[in-house]
């Protein structure tokens, strides 16, 4: 076998232990959530003890919020075809519109827990409000590693160009960011409509 043959199986074989281990990822992040999301419900039954989260909850808030994060999946969709098309000034423009949705939906949940915890709902109220705020703070988490990850994406497009890995991390991050969207619509259904009924 030749080197260059040699060299391309060896690349073939990080590739697919690469795709591996991002969807390890995103399988233990699922399991992640799933036991936030449970601990919330378990904490937030009807006779829970502590002040209630319904009296606080602004639903046309979360709905902006959740405006901003889905508008930022649609523009970075918009950022992957113009990868796809090989177009890098616009792969670039739809990134920063990315960043500043994520950011702008980062920047409104901490004004939201800072709302909270003036108003005296905050996690040393109860089990409870601990839930809500470990539950949505962790997706906020997982949000601003993400805007992060685009940054550093930034910089690589910029000085690597279009190389199949910097396309490839692309691809993940898009898929990370569209698990963030799906996270969200469930915390938004589960904590915020249902909790306001």
């Amino acid at each position: 076998m030749s080197s260059h043959a040699h060299a391309l199986e060896h690349q073939a074989e990080a590739d697919s232990t690469d795709v591996f281990g991002f969807w390890i990822y995103i399988m233990t992040d699922c399991i992640l959530f799933s036991c936030l999301f449970a601990t919330y419900v378990v904490l937030h039954h009807p006779g829970a003890y502590g002040p209630g989260l319904k009296q606080h909850i602004e639903l046309p808030y979360v709905l902006g919020e959740t405006f901003f994060l889905l508008a930022s999946n649609f523009t970075f969709g918009l950022g992957m075809l113009a990868m796809q098309k090989d177009n890098h000034a616009m792969l670039r423009f739809w990134l920063v519109v990315t960043f500043i949705l994520g950011a702008g939906f980062v920047g409104m949940e901490l004004h939201e827990f800072f709302n909270l915890a003036a108003l005296g709902y905050t996690p040393q109220s109860s089990g409870a409000a601990s839930a809500f705020f470990v539950l949505v703070g962790t997706h906020g988490f997982h949000v601003s590693m993400g805007l992060l990850w685009m940054l550093v994406m930034l910089v690589q497009i910029s000085v690597f160009k279009m190389t199949p890995a910097v396309k490839r991390r692309l691809t993940y991050l898009g898929l990370f960011w569209n698990f963030l969207d799906i996270v969200w619509i469930f915390l938004f259904t589960v904590v915020y409509l249902l909790g306001a009924l």
